[in-house]
């Protein structure tokens, strides 16, 4: 109980969790603290739920053996009586553990490792059932692979990736003797079109409508509002706005660093005076006291930083609520516009390139197609005005 006051956990929270240590104690026969595995909390927890004794308090609400379970697999593992089975390694375990390793040597972004070694553990699990190791693998067992994504209804940029990520693993595992060689070369990237018709990230009108309609004064609206406007104004990553550190933020010179995700390093950036408004609001209003560093924090005890992956279900479910009309959901989508509406107002390739993070203008060359305004311009462009 000292523990979760100490991190923060508000006291109504603790007492509840103290009156289910109770009943754990009662129903596990826990005479003294002693090693406990999973499948024994999972039974007491079924008992439990199923007991309807004068104890129980809420009989109009069905007990829930889960809660009883976290708790109790809480309490024991913070006193190291938690016995946790390690799980059997998989068939190809070694080699997917060497591979993350070689992705880790060439500093890739880890959201970028981790899905790689993800979508290279599904096919070596599916290439398990047939083959007890890799020396056996063929090219046709990756377009067998392939060909059931497809049936699947998987998409054909979903495909790409999958492709880029088995090349990947195939060079490594042709360099350490695993597999036949070329396997790698047999493996052909799906044609994908570089520019499409539409727009990836809403208009600039709805993304001011999205900013504007985050009102209120709660820390939630708060925190929300100072997060649309970064993604919006900077084009920033979700994993680089979840590392911003209070220590980032220079406001005697109105200036911020940025941890670069993708190759690292540091890139500073003026503060925006809307931005630095809504950071400023967040941090005397909304923000948690507490000793982590982080900018963003959850709004529930215990306090931890806000993490990348939540601020998708923060972004994307405001933008369908809105009916925001775009072809990608969250904060990539805004981007996207943050890059379109600096072509739009003059900026170049170049410049964009530099502001966004990219290390060359390919990455952000897709958005000129979708400024139609200057296509335009270039197609309206007469050498007879000139002769």
């Amino acid at each position: 109980m000292t523990h979760l006051l100490q991190i923060g956990w508000d006291a109504n929270r603790v007492r509840a969790t103290a009156s289910y240590l109770v009943r754990i104690v009662q129903i596990m026969g826990l005479t003294s603290l002693r090693k406990v595995e999973l499948r024994e909390i999972e039974e007491a927890g079924a008992r439990w739920a199923s007991n309807s004794g004068p104890e129980r308090m809420l009989k109009c609400r069905p007990p829930s053996p889960r809660a009883f379970a976290i708790t109790a697999r809480h309490w024991l593992r913070f006193h190291g009586a938690l016995i946790l089975r390690t799980p059997p390694l998989g068939p190809f375990e070694a080699q997917l553990a060497e591979f993350r390793s070689a992705l880790e040597s060439r500093g890739l972004a880890a959201t970028t490792i981790r899905d790689c070694v993800n979508r290279v553990g599904h096919f070596l699990q599916w290439a398990s059932e047939r083959h007890e190791g890799l020396s056996f693998i063929s090219v046709n067992d990756v377009d067998d692979y392939l060909a059931s994504k497809r049936e699947a209804g998987l998409r054909l940029i979903t495909i790409r990736g999958l492709c880029v990520a088995l090349r990947a693993f195939f060079i490594v595992a042709e360099e350490r003797g695993w597999c036949p060689p070329g396997i790698w070369r047999g493996i052909l990237k799906p044609r994908f079109p570089a520019y499409t018709e539409s727009a990836k990230g809403p208009s600039w009108s709805d993304v001011r409508r999205l900013i504007r309609s985050v009102d209120g004064r709660t820390p939630v609206a708060l925190r929300d509002r100072a997060l649309f406007l970064l993604f919006s104004i900077y084009g920033l990553r979700a994993s680089e706005v979840a590392r911003l550190r209070l220590d980032d933020f220079d406001w005697r010179n109105e200036t911020f660093c940025v941890h670069r995700a993708k190759r690292g390093g540091i890139q500073q950036f003026p503060i925006q005076y809307e931005v630095g408004e809504a950071i400023l609001d967040y941090l005397r209003c909304g923000r948690p006291r507490c000793a982590c560093r982080n900018i963003f924090l959850t709004v529930q005890l215990p306090w931890r930083p806000f993490e990348a992956r939540s601020m998708w279900g923060v972004i994307g479910k405001r933008m369908k609520r809105l009916g925001i009309q775009s072809e990608r959901c969250g904060p990539h989508s805004l981007r996207h516009s943050c890059a379109t509406q600096l072509l739009k107002t003059g900026s170049s390739l170049k410049e964009i390139a530099d502001f966004l993070g990219h290390r060359t203008v390919r990455s952000v060359a897709t958005y000129a197609k979708y400024d139609r305004r200057s296509l335009r311009k270039v197609a309206a462009f007469s050498l007879a005005a000139i002769l």
